[in-house]
């Protein structure tokens, strides 16, 4: 069995679109059913506002693989100047479910999150709305800064200004060089958000206060899930999508409020392997898309069995003695 930490994660250079292209094949193994993936459950205790959550998984096609991620979120951690979220996955054999990898690592989490993001951006990239496009990124602590060097990477040239904001402020280092030139500090989230083509939320945010009109055409990835009022509704209502709707509709996202005070409904929305089916395409050029990704757990299956491949190619990590000793 390979154990992998958060600095053999780090150490495999991030390859975009290979990572993207895992996503993708996921997804096609989401379209087929190809997969198991019970509704995860939430272990809190004390404080409310923390959470461990299981999200056990089977993935099909040719990853073929199963496990779960134990995934920790305690808000209150950045205080402590420790990370928020702390995330352990398992990967099982999906035949005989023998264990082969341990990954400790929130890096691993973090770039399934901005990878599944990389699809949508992929598959909106495919419309040709837009040149020389505006970015607006709030909230730049891991989680933001791994979308900022996603966005670097597959939309590259296509870039023409990155606007950062966070209320902690912004760190420079955090900037890769490769884009420092086209990302400017701004100093409210406003200014990030209404001249935004691609409009990224990557808060802690416990209440909604997105409340402006977006800009047409814009699409918004809604990664922290709880940023947005149930004003913005009727101008996303049209491109509405989400990753599972029985995962996004509860604790107390957007969605769920979107559902309460709205009346939006399962039926109204799309999901991502609709992205796949060119759903995108039969849009009204001016609609702006709003996706909600809970986050599945197939995907960090799929992205954990791509880094155990990547590690083994590169001799990354701590193989462990998996011998099983015989009981008196």
């Amino acid at each position: 069995m390979i154990y992998l930490g958060d600095k053999d994660v780090k150490h495999i250079r991030l390859n975009w679109e290979q990572n993207i292209d895992v996503i993708a094949t996921a997804t096609q193994c989401i379209k087929s059913k190809d997969i198991a993936q019970p509704v995860k459950p939430y272990l809190r205790y004390g404080d409310p506002k923390n959470r461990i959550i299981a999200m056990p998984a089977f993935i099909g096609g040719d990853i073929n693989r199963s496990g779960i991620k134990w995934i920790a979120s305690f808000p209150d951690n950045i205080k402590k100047d420790i990370p928020r979220a702390h995330g352990v996955i398992i990967l099982n054999e999906a035949e005989t479910g023998q264990p082969l990898c341990v990954i400790n690592s929130g890096s691993i989490s973090a770039i399934r999150t901005a990878s599944v993001s990389g699809l949508i951006v992929r598959k909106f990239m495919e419309l040709k709305r837009h040149h020389n496009l505006k970015i607006g990124i709030i909230g730049f602590g891991p989680i933001g800064q791994y979308h900022l060097n996603m966005c670097s990477e597959v939309l590259g040239e296509n870039i023409g200004e990155v606007l950062l904001y966070d209320l902690n402020g912004i760190v420079p280092q955090n900037i890769p060089d490769a884009i420092k030139d086209k990302v400017r500090v701004v100093e409210s989230w406003e200014k990030a958000y209404v001249n935004a083509d691609i409009f990224i939320t990557c808060t802690v945010s416990k209440e909604p206060y997105i409340n402006l009109k977006p800009k047409l055409g814009s699409l918004h990835l809604n990664v922290s899930l709880r940023d947005y009022k149930t004003d913005v509704f009727p101008w996303f209502v049209k491109g509405m999508i989400v990753d599972d709707w029985q995962e996004v509709c509860r604790e107390n996202t957007d969605v769920e409020n979107f559902n309460k005070v709205n009346g939006l409904q399962e039926n109204d929305v799309r999901l991502i392997q609709d992205v796949l089916n060119d759903f995108l395409f039969t849009l009204d050029k001016d609609q702006p898309i709003m996706f909600n990704p809970m986050g599945m757990a197939v995907f960090d299956i799929a992205i954990a069995n791509h880094y155990m491949g990547l590690a083994t190619r590169d001799n990354v990590g701590v193989v462990l003695d998996d011998s099983v000793p015989h009981l008196n």
